[in-house]
């Protein structure tokens, strides 16, 4: 394997040369854990990630999924911590036994150019379709993270988010939409991450993963 992630490192390298600054490269080894997984990145500026830093939701994703099922991703959209635009595609590189031994991805930083396309439609279109555009894309880009815990923040802020009022205004069933959409995102797989949930939404341990199961 270490061969293999030589080539990779060799690959990723010339992709960057080819395309610039604004392409980054990160190899990710899904072989031990969620901690520490880049073990390669170029042009690491972007997104401001350095090698040793952890798990993205591509890596969450590829731990719950059975691997025959993951099939590689090209060009979808994400974005920074800092709202810049990426186009992004994640390749998934098997060990001989059929795991995934790494996850090989290349983030393109669009988002000058999409400026610069957002200038010509607003020379084409009226102000609230362009509003309307731009809120859509901004909206349905997931954010790429640093680490498990601020991987952790995010799928909890996307989970309280969905169901549209303050933790203290929720019912029980609120709370199990939430705590079954963070399963379902593969959130419990950090650690603590139960301890976190629990206290977020006051209810115990037991109580969470009763929540758990109702959903199964």
């Amino acid at each position: 394997m270490e061969q293999k992630l030589e080539l990779l490192k060799q690959i990723a390298h010339g992709i960057s040369m080819q395309f610039g600054q604004d392409c980054e490269v990160v190899i990710h080894d899904c072989r031990h854990g969620l901690e520490n997984t880049i073990v390669h990145i170029e042009n690491g500026h972007i997104t401001r990630r350095h090698s040793g830093d952890g798990a993205s939701n591509i890596v969450l994703k590829a731990q719950r999924t059975v691997p025959e099922q993951l099939q590689d991703q090209y060009s979808y959209l994400t974005k920074t911590e800092d709202g810049r635009l990426m186009k992004s595609t994640t390749l998934y590189i098997r060990d001989d036994d059929g795991s995934i031994a790494y996850i090989f991805s290349i983030n393109y930083d669009i988002t000058a150019l999409t400026a610069a396309e957002q200038f010509i439609q607003t020379m084409i279109t009226t102000n609230d379709e362009l509003t309307k555009s731009k809120q859509s894309m901004e909206t349905s880009a997931p954010k790429i993270t640093h680490n498990v815990s601020e991987l952790l923040d995010t799928l909890i802020d996307q989970a309280l988010s969905s169901i549209s009022k303050p933790v203290a205004m929720m019912s029980k069933d609120d709370k199990i939409k939430v705590v079954q959409s963070l399963n379902d995102a593969g959130a419990f797989l950090i650690t603590k991450s139960g301890d976190k949930v629990a206290s977020i939404l006051g209810i115990s341990k037991f109580t969470l993963y009763n929540y758990m199961d109702s959903g199964k």
